[in-house]
């Protein structure tokens, strides 16, 4: 049963209807004491999720109120399941005490009784807004993305809210999906009357994506008069800004995380994949899903989460720029000649804290003591790391750069160093975070509590002395406060009037009491704390102000920390498997010698199987390379590991190669493996063409394509044709490097045609009725595909296998009578010459040209409608 309006709801239920229709599509969490209370659908809807009880809650309506809650302080491991499972949350918290409420109700003229506790919903909590260390993975970014189209280009504002990195940047319409895929958002938001956007987007507004309003508030945010110094946005990119911090707004309801200024990300200093690209090598998540299994987990040998964030950003958009991919891999080299210092480097990184994202609590509002001591701790190891590599001779260029951001913090951690307790708390509402000496007066009201404390327990004893009760003690609870206890047996002596105590509660053990001396020391101690929580409270709030400040430098260093891991982690993995540093040029060359694909070769590691390490030379005369061989060969292996070290080596990682040199690649397409999409109405085979109609409409010369089994899911003519039709196209049409796996033999012909085209195969023998798969490349075409012995190697049943060959023996008899399925092709001109010839003119084209050359004002009326009926005999007779 939905939330409905109740003829006469009770204030409470009132103040709850009007803070479930602000919440609209997000369930309440409903804050009453201790707990955050569901009511009705949101009760149902959690309650399923979470797996926890779903009770009732008096009526309305008349009928039972569906009510489900949880703690608290445990609210964030519930928070991260709900978000998970796909939920929005909004938190409306009680925003004054109860003697506030009665003051409040004074004021108003209401019975006090009555008061209802003010509550107002203070934060919505979404997939892509989060900063609380519970809710995030520490090894993926959470990235927010605005979208807005602008005279047919889209503009992207992306965002990690955790660490506040932002970039703008733009694309055409087409293009989306890949930088969608880039980036892998958690959220996106969209203007509402947008019909283009993802499933799932969040839609917002139309007037909040102002280009106008975008450049103003991004001009107010980092206080300056202009955006010039941060680069040249374009008003998509605006507008794209403008609807990405009104939502940042809407969620924080008025308070903005924290956001370090914009930077400008060309859409040409990438290297260009599509969605499809992405999900076949499998870059940052298997296909079965998660790390394991993917490239970063093979690769990923960061001690930090900050290290691993930024790996999986250099993996997801390899860089086009020469000079900074080297900078890069000789950052990596630095280190890789230098085991020691690296195992030393490592050890330090691994006990830094995760300062980025401490940095986004605090400035965000929701950041905690120990936050600030992970900000204090992470920044003094920076500069002891500074002072340590500044002297370090042969330092590449990059890491000069690295060390200009690791200092510039002795003011800020010198005084977190004198305001902090060694280990904060994670909770500031207890005190106790301040170190003592830093505040005079808080020691002192400190002090005064101690002494009352002591007061008390020298109470306590002298009671027990004065009672001849040794069982007597003084305790404390949240409701009572301090208070007298001893056991039911010995009340009557505190009971009696001339005693000094004073009756409270009785137990079912025990009774309790009170005395006025206790109730004096009690306000002593009560009264102190409560300064002294004060007092910790401003300063708290001081320093937070002071990294507030510094947050730019803050985030620098942090980014700094993750670089030096980065390389440190691409060296330790080089190391660890034996990699090379690649060659990059500005030519067309693919030249990688015993290539090894990083998650096979790790998988079968673990099983001590080695892995077969296979050479890939491709050149302009020599550019498409055809591959046949038998199914489990390992053709899709060798694809797709030629394509991951193309990958690897232009995000700056060492490659699982003995020797690389690489040709700058600006588009890298995978098309290999298919399934359907149900959802979109797209069988396999119409998957399969819409990714080859990608490539063949994308493709550049300098582009690197991996085709596998093109045709494969439609008639033996139709596959083999448009297989034929395709490599074609790549090689004539395209010009770029290919590698092209197929089982139609009868594709081998085109070596006769193509002159930059080669044959080759994957090794495969038959010992004894057994298939023995070599993985082995050699040059030449394949014999034969095996497919009956792949059969038999899978289990199909020998009957099955006997009868396929039995067919397999009639089929290859026709072909040799007939000349086979490729019988003429021989004959077919070139695709480029059939490109060129044009084909013959139509009537209605024929019609079309004597018209434009047809001399209208020089025709007399007779001359005119001879021509027309002319045109129409010509048109009749054709037709």
């Amino acid at each position: 049963m939905a939330a409905r309006d109740d003829p006469k709801p009770t204030p409470m239920m009132a103040q709850y209807l009007a803070l479930r229709e602000e919440a609209g599509d997000a369930l309440l969490f409903y804050r009453m004491g201790d707990f955050f209370e569901l009511f009705f659908d949101d009760a149902k809807t959690a309650a399923q999720i979470l797996d926890i009880a779903l009770t009732t809650r008096g009526e309305h309506l008349g009928q039972p109120i569906p009510m489900c809650g949880v703690p608290v302080h445990s609210a964030e491991s519930y928070l991260a399941r709900l978000i998970k499972a796909g939920c929005r949350v909004a938190i409306a918290e009680q925003v004054e005490t109860p003697d506030e409420a009665k003051a409040r109700a004074k004021r108003e003229g209401t019975p006090s009784s009555k008061a209802l506790v003010g509550r107002a919903i203070v934060r919505l909590v979404t997939a892509g807004t989060l900063t609380e260390e519970a809710l995030l993975e520490p090894r993926r970014a959470n990235v927010l993305v605005a979208l807005a189209e602008l005279r047919g280009t889209i503009g992207i504002a992306a965002c990690d809210v955790s660490t506040g990195a932002m970039v703008l940047e733009e694309c055409a319409e087409d293009q989306l999906g890949a930088a969608l895929a880039r980036l892998s958002p958690s959220e996106v938001v969209v203007a509402e009357d947008w019909q283009h956007g993802p499933d799932e987007a969040i839609y917002r507004p139309r007037s909040t994506f102002a280009s106008d309003a975008g450049a103003e508030r991004l001009r107010a945010i980092h206080g300056v008069a202009t955006l010039d110094a941060f680069g040249a946005f374009t008003r998509a990119m605006l507008a794209a800004a403008a609807g990405l911090v009104s939502y940042l707004e809407h969620v924080g309801r008025g308070s903005l995380p924290l956001l370090l200024p914009p930077v400008l990300r060309e859409t040409q200093s990438t290297m260009a994949m599509d969605a499809a690209t992405r999900a076949s090598l499998e870059i940052l998540e298997s296909a079965q899903g998660g790390r394991a299994g993917s490239l970063i987990g093979a690769v990923d040998r960061c001690v930090s989460g900050a290290g691993s964030r930024l790996l999986a950003d250099d993996l997801s958009a390899p860089l086009l720029d020469l000079p900074t991919i080297e900078a890069r891999l000789a950052l990596v080299q630095f280190w890789r000649d230098r085991p020691i210092e690296r195992a030393r480097l490592r050890d330090i990184l691994r006990a830094i804290p995760d300062i980025g994202r401490a940095l986004g609590r605090v400035v965000a509002g929701r950041g905690s003591p120990r936050d600030l001591g992970q900000l204090r701790d992470g920044l003094s190891e920076a500069t002891r790391l500074h002072h340590w590599l500044s002297g370090a001779p042969d330092r590449p260029a990059l890491m000069d750069e690295v060390l200009a951001r690791l200092t510039g913090h002795g003011a800020l951690t010198d005084l977190l160093s004198r305001a902090l307790v060694p280990s904060p708390p994670t909770e500031r509402s207890n005190g106790g975070y301040i170190a003592d000496g830093y505040d005079a007066a808080l020691d002192e009201l400190r002090s005064v509590s101690g002494d009352a404390r002591r007061a008390i327990a020298a109470m306590e004893a002298r009671y027990r002395e004065e009672t001849g009760i040794a069982t007597l003690k003084i305790r404390h609870n949240g409701v009572l406060g301090y208070f007298i206890e001893v056991s039911a047996r010995h009340a009557d002596r505190l009971m009696a009037p001339e005693s000094g105590f004073t009756h409270r509660q009785t137990m079912k053990d025990a009774v309790r009491f009170n005395s006025l001396k206790l109730h004096e020391e009690a306000a002593r101690i009560a009264e102190a704390g409560g300064h002294a929580l004060a007092a910790e409270e401003a300063h708290f709030e001081e320093l937070v102000g002071q990294v507030g400040t510094a947050r730019e430098v803050i985030a620098a260093t942090a980014a700094a920390l993750a670089r030096l891991d980065v390389a440190a982690g691409n060296a330790e993995r080089a190391a660890e498997g034996d990699w090379c540093r690649p060659d990059i040029a500005e030519d067309s060359s693919l030249t990688l010698i015993a290539g090894r694909h990083p998650v096979v070769e790790a998988a079968l590691a673990k099983t001590g199987e080695p892995f077969v390490a296979n050479d890939c030379r491709l050149a302009e005369g020599d550019r498409l390379w055809l591959i046949g061989g038998p199914n489990m060969g390992g053709k899709s292996t060798f694809l797709r590991q030629n394509a991951l070290i193309v990958l690897l080596a232009q995000a700056g990682c060492f490659v699982p190669a003995s020797a690389a040199r690489i040709g700058l690649v600006d588009r890298l397409f995978s098309r290999v493996g298919a399934a359907d999409n149900l959802a979109r109405g797209r069988s396999t085979f119409m998957v399969e063409m819409v990714e080859t109609a990608a490539i063949l409409a994308q493709a550049t010369s300098r582009s690197f394509v991996i085709l596998d089994e093109v045709g494969r899911g439609t008639s033996t003519y139709d596959g083999l044709a448009l297989a034929w039709a395709v490599a074609e196209a790549v090689h004539t049409r395209i010009g770029c490097r290919c590698l092209f796996a197929t089982h139609y033999h009868e594709l081998a012909r085109l070596a006769e045609t193509c002159e930059a085209l080669s044959l080759h195969h994957v090794r495969a023998r038959e010992w004894q009725g057994d298939l023995v798969l070599l993985h082995e490349l050699a040059e030449g075409p394949a014999d034969r595909s095996y497919g009956l012995a792949v059969a038999r190697l899978a289990g199909v049943p020998s009957p099955v296998v006997e009868r396929a060959k039995a067919v397999l023996e009639k089929l290859e008899a026709t072909r040799e009578a007939t000349g086979g399925i490729a019988a003429g092709l021989g004959d077919l001109p070139l695709f480029a010459a059939m490109a060129r010839e044009p084909a013959p003119p139509g009537p209605e084209q024929q019609l079309a040209e004597a018209l434009r050359d047809a001399d209208l004002d020089a025709l007399t009326p007779r001359e005119a409608l001879d021509l027309l009926y002319e045109w129409k005999r010509g048109l009749s007779a054709k037709s």
